[in-house]
């Protein structure tokens, strides 16, 4: 008796050749080299500036290492300035800005993509061309929109303009386009209304562009400055932004403290960063995916 044995083919590996340096390669990477230089050289410099007496960063020649590191700069955010409701504020209306952006573009969203109505393809239009203005032309008009609400002040006045964007509606309109009608019509026909495919089918799907929505509305609330400003005028109602503006600038109480500058920055920094590296990979599938990369 004779067995025959029959072995797969050696998979056959090109060898791994060594990319050639070439001129351009080289260029690319200078400039690369010279690009992430350019971007990370002042977030070191606020760093350790942060750790500096104000003395100290004014002397010349310059000197990047603190010679005398200090943490007097973040020791007077939270004993000489109410840091912690700036912190209370700004962590709260970015809070809300997310939730409320979240629940209303999504749902806009879900109405433009798959639903048919009249006046749908105009209402895009509209929409989509509101990504178009910039909001300092629409600064004055919504103030005075909140103003005749009598909202100036108030944590309303701060809010309310921003719970909802073209931008997000956009983003979430694309990803949903994506989503087969026929899972749709299939939830439909075993009896599920449009809320629960909405909340039970739809928003499940959606993770990879309401992670990058949120981001994106985090960051836009928490360094949001110009409206803030104008609304809060008064202390108790100060995001982190306008304090760190108002308290270090050479006509605020404390003069030009560069160092109390930088280290109210950083702290500013830090939350977002956190959020971004937390949500990093959802953020990179929302962006491919969505078709805007």
């Amino acid at each position: 008796m004779t067995i025959v044995t029959s072995s797969a083919p050696a998979e056959i590996h090109a060898p791994n050749r060594p990319r050639r340096i070439t001129p351009g390669r080289i260029l690319l990477i200078l400039t690369l080299t010279l690009g992430l230089a350019a971007t990370l050289l002042p977030f070191v410099w606020m760093l350790l500036g942060a750790f500096k007496t104000n003395a100290e960063i004014m002397r010349r020649p310059v000197t990047w290492w603190p010679q005398a590191p200090t943490m007097d700069n973040f020791r007077a955010w939270f004993v000489d300035f109410d840091m912690s409701r700036y912190f209370f504020n700004s962590v709260f209306l970015a809070l809300v800005a997310v939730a409320t952006t979240l629940l209303f573009c999504s749902m806009v969203g879900w109405a433009l993509a798959k639903l048919e109505f009249p006046g749908k393809r105009v209402l895009i239009g509209v929409v989509l061309s509101t990504m178009f203005v910039p909001g300092i032309v629409t600064l004055i008009p919504t103030f005075v929109l909140v103003a005749n609400f009598n909202m100036v002040g108030t944590y309303w006045g701060m809010i309310l303009p921003g719970m909802v964007g073209a931008f997000g509606v956009f983003l979430m309109r694309q990803f949903m386009l994506e989503i087969p009608d026929s899972l749709l019509d299939a939830a439909r026909i075993d009896g599920a209304g449009e809320f629960r495919i909405f909340g039970g089918i739809v928003m499940p799907l959606c993770r990879a562009p309401l992670a990058t929505l949120a981001i994106f509305t985090f960051m836009g609330s928490w360094n949001g400055f110009l409206w803030p400003l104008i609304v809060a005028q008064r202390e108790s109602l100060y995001t982190l932004p306008v304090a760190l503006a108002l308290y270090t600038s050479p006509t605020g109480d404390k003069g030009a403290e560069f160092g109390l500058q930088m280290a109210g920055s950083v702290l500013i920094i830090v939350p977002v960063l956190l959020v971004f590296i937390a949500m990093q990979k959802h953020f990179v599938q929302g962006i491919a995916m969505t078709g805007i990369k």
